[in-house]
């Protein structure tokens, strides 16, 4: 672990001075428009530039990701550098846990005159997506059943499923006045959704290493009704959304002060078998920085939200956190790198949840590595999930649906898979904490470091919980 982590580090910190550095994130919002210091005719970038990079890290659930990356900017003549007149991202990586990564984002805020403008295309297949059923504590995780050294060992396979995505969606923002924006985008979602491929995990591997033909608990969610056979294979979903923004931050990546508000609605439609999966989906999102001490400790801390108003939305679009801008590849709630670290992820599936994030900031110590500058900063952080909406696990019909689908399942077994006391396990809020390590290049490019642990095991039993990503999580 040691070994790979470090790897990691110094292939990521090497690819960093391939690229071209920039004031942003190059898949990040930047609504930024006040002005920016005038600089020097040497440092203005001018026409077209680019780098290519590993692109690699470490996700706790993912695997070890290995790939490459490209951002291509355009600066035209120069007149608004630091700023781009175009931003081209290229990105194709796969990770050792048989999660993949491909696509496409570009972003300008000069194609439409006084207005954002991004679209982001996506492919994401994932053959091992981590499903532990509904509504947090309500659905039981043994960690043993999917360790293979485990005497309760079923398979390693035995909380996941197959789960393909592509993303079509393109976003656009303009200025109200007094640090608020409108927002309003359009896409379409397409998901294929079942349970492991076994065939093609096994293929090519000696006997013992295969995976059981055993059935999933996605496999049991299905023969006991609790997945309907509309969701069960996943579909089609066109969307638009639209909402406010007031966003005050100094800066998009680094932030010392300010905040930024979120709220939004997006309406899913859905068509072929899942035609009845019209849904309405509420977001609202807070992010706050305030300064402690001078620009070397800050306090910044996330609150978000996403509510099921009307319709009858499918688990896996409950599942995807909705975003007005795509600045990471893909956020899943709850649980994982993006929203509860150290959680197992999709640890906290419902119809609609709350979730927090704490951390200060510590700038340890800056340095500069010829023209570059850079600074290595420590965050302790805590982390909370919290189900709002559960989904309703009616005992009579899943008893029903077992003696029709799964008549060699013994019921004495079944509070080893659900719990049906709501009120005790249902609402009880999942925490979790850890300690991240920044590395910054020119207050823009970050390598981000964090490692978690869950406060109650029933969220994971494992300690080598480590996310190794460009940028903040929040």
């Amino acid at each position: 672990m040691r070994k790979k982590t470090t790897f990691l580090i110094i292939a990521l910190l090497m690819g960093t001075f391939a690229v071209y550095a920039n004031d942003g994130d190059s898949t990040a919002v930047q609504r930024d428009r006040k002005p920016k210091p005038k600089k020097e005719k040497s440092e203005v970038r001018t026409g077209w530039t680019f780098g290519i990079l590993p692109s690699v890290g470490y996700d706790a659930d993912k695997g070890f990701q290995y790939g490459l990356l490209s951002n291509v900017y355009y600066f035209g003549d120069g007149s608004v550098y630091p700023e781009y007149i175009h931003s081209l991202y290229f990105e194709a990586a796969y990770t050792t846990k048989r999660s993949g990564l491909f696509r496409f984002a570009y972003d300008s805020k000069f194609l439409i005159p006084g207005h954002r403008f991004n679209i982001d295309v996506s492919y994401l297949p994932d053959a091992l997506c981590d499903f532990y059923g509904y509504n947090g504590y309500q659905t039981v995780y043994n960690g043993g059943w999917a360790k293979k050294k485990s005497d309760d060992y079923i398979s390693r396979a035995f909380y996941k499923s197959q789960r393909d995505l592509f993303r079509f969606v393109t976003d656009i923002n303009g200025e109200i006045g007094a640090g608020w924006y409108w927002n309003a985008g359009l896409g379409v979602l397409g998901y294929k959704i079942g349970p492991v491929n076994l065939d093609m995990i096994n293929k090519g591997k000696k006997p013992e290493n295969m995976l059981p033909y055993v059935d999933g608990l996605y496999d049991k969610y299905v023969k006991w009704g609790i997945l309907s056979p509309a969701e069960a294979n996943g579909g089609w979903h066109p969307f638009v959304h639209g909402g406010l923004s007031f966003d005050n931050r100094d800066r998009q990546q680094n932030t010392k002060k300010g905040m930024n508000v979120d709220l939004f609605l997006t309406y899913y439609a859905g068509f072929g078998e899942d035609k009845d999966a019209n849904s309405l989906i509420f977001n609202a999102s807070f992010r706050h920085f305030v300064p402690v001490y001078k620009d070397k400790i800050t306090f910044a801390y996330r609150l978000a939200t996403q509510l099921d108003v009307a319709g009858n939305a499918p688990f896996y679009l409950n599942n995807y956190y909705n975003n007005l801008f795509i600045q990471r590849v893909l956020y899943e709630g709850l649980g994982g790198g993006n929203t509860n670290r150290g959680i197992l992820r999709n640890r906290i599936a419902s119809k609609g949840y709350a979730f927090a994030n704490a951390e200060f900031r510590f700038q340890i110590c800056k340095f500069d590595i010829g023209k570059e500058h850079f600074f290595i900063g420590l965050n302790p952080f805590v982390d909370m999930g919290l189900v709002l909406q559960p989904y309703r696990l009616d005992k009579i019909n899943i008893l029903d649906n077992i003696a029709k689908n799964d008549p060699d399942f013994d019921l004495e077994n079944l509070p080893d898979y659900i719990v049906f006391d709501e009120s005790k396990n249902v609402y009880r809020p999942h925490f979790s904490g850890g300690l991240g390590l920044k590395v910054m290049m020119n207050d823009n490019f970050v390598l981000s470091v964090d490692w978690a642990v869950p406060f109650d095991k029933r969220d994971n039993t494992g300690m080598a919980n480590i996310y190794v990503k460009m940028g903040y999580m929040f």
